[in-house]
């Protein structure tokens, strides 16, 4: 049995991954603070005390990267113990580096501001909480670092303010980069909701098109039943009448022939539902599609170009897929029956076939909308040709563009991926 792919990351887990490589360059900046303070400013710190807190914060980071790894839903609640533990760990570094007088200390705002962005109201101001009341113990419990209160000749200006510059860049940065992320992470679900909601609204209405195309094939039997009796006795009536015996069986003609269609449509329809798309040669399919469109439409001129790459186009195909190569063909000789080019390219990936007529062209306001929803460019047309025809190709993984050309008329634009032979 084969097993299911893995889940994509939920919003969380990837807040939780943007979250980890925040608390990475963090600390890492904070490390390379201690240093350049302890050997270049001489800062009189507990070092022991200072790269400890460092390193425990490091092997959390580490143990975070070791459980995002594993198949693990990630809950508001570790979110927030995530958030509390860096806020303990900044609370420690600080008390061991000037308390509320280190000109980091505003750094604070940094967990705050992703716990306000990411998390709901009662969870943002557990964290608000915790950083407001460690800022609070910081401003009268510290170990005092003198070299923030002093001028430093060398920089020219307090280290305090100093300081005070370099955690505000760190700051913005890292706010930045982490509420761009979480932003661009909604809009991509929100694309993604919207293509779903656009999925299932046509798959509703290619349900309700089969729902009703077979409620009219069922309904239409009874009628055809009784024209075939009443066109029978009406044969019977009109034994001495040769000229309306020709009429009355051309009528009985047609009616067997409506007849048949309908028997055709519900049996096709049976062997699609059971039957399994067919590998097949791109060029041989595509030459066997416009040869039977040829006996349905005579009366036009077209040019079928094939290109000469390398490799072999294989495509799934079936009944349907032909069908909608069809009904584009059918759209283009409608437009204009003369000079119908058709074009037949491919690369490693997929298969692209071009028809372009030289019809009118499509207005702009609706050639988004073709496929979509009933939308024709036709004064009497439905729009049901097209959609059911969108439809069909995207069940296959594939794509329909429409496009007017430069030199005029309508260039439609159909890709397939390939499949394996």
């Amino acid at each position: 049995m084969p097993t299911a792919p893995p889940l994509p990351l939920s919003t969380p887990s990837r807040n939780l991954i943007r979250l980890t490589i925040v608390r990475g360059i963090t600390w890492t900046g904070f490390l390379a603070a201690v240093i350049v303070g302890i050997e270049l400013l001489h800062f009189e710190l507990e070092v022991p005390a200072v790269i400890g807190v460092i390193v425990c914060m490091g092997l959390v980071n580490l143990f975070t990267w070791w459980r995002l790894g594993r198949q693990w839903a990630v809950s508001h609640t570790e979110y927030v113990l995530h958030l509390l533990a860096d806020i303990f760990g900044l609370t420690l570094l600080f008390y061991l580096t000037g308390g509320s007088n280190n000109p980091f200390i505003n750094y604070y705002l940094v967990p705050v501001t992703i716990a306000a962005a990411t998390l709901p109201w009662r969870y943002a101001w557990i964290v608000a909480s915790a950083a407001m009341a460690s800022y609070t113990l910081l401003m009268w419990d510290y170990h005092p670092v003198p070299q923030f209160a002093h001028y430093h000749e060398g920089f020219g200006v307090n280290l305090h303010v100093l300081g005070m510059w370099l955690n505000f860049g760190l700051s913005a940065g890292l706010v930045t980069f982490f509420i761009f992320k979480m932003a661009h992470a909604l809009r991509s679900r929100e694309r993604a909701l919207s293509q779903t909601r656009e999925s299932a609204l046509r798959n509703e209405q290619i349900v309700a098109v089969a729902t009703q195309a077979a409620g009219t094939a069922h309904e239409l039997g009874t009628p055809l039943s009784t024209m075939a009796v009443l066109l029978a006795e009406m044969r019977e009536d009109a034994r001495d009448n040769p000229e309306l015996i020709e009429d009355i069986e051309l009528l009985r003609r047609q009616v067997d022939v409506c007849k048949s269609r309908l028997r055709h449509l519900v049996e096709s329809a049976d062997r699609r539902r059971m039957a399994e798309p067919e590998v097949r040669d791109a060029r041989d399919w595509l030459q066997g599609v416009v040869q039977r469109w040829l006996v349905l439409r005579p009366d036009v001129s077209y040019r079928l170009e094939i290109s000469e790459q390398r490799g072999t186009p294989w495509l799934k195909v079936d009944t349907t897929l032909d069908q909608a190569i069809t009904n584009l063909l059918n759209n283009a000789a409608d437009a204009n029956p003369d000079d119908i080019n058709i074009r037949l390219d491919w690369n490693a990936e997929e298969t692209v076939i071009d028809i372009r007529d030289h019809g009118p062209g499509v207005t702009l306001d609706i050639a988004d909308q073709l496929g979509e929803t009933f939308v024709s460019t036709k004064s009497k047309g439905l729009g049901i040709g097209l959609f059911l025809t969108h439809a069909t190709i995207n069940r296959f993984g594939g794509g329909v563009r429409l496009y007017n050309h430069p030199d005029g008329g309508t260039l439609t634009e159909v890709i397939l991926p390939h499949s394996e032979p």
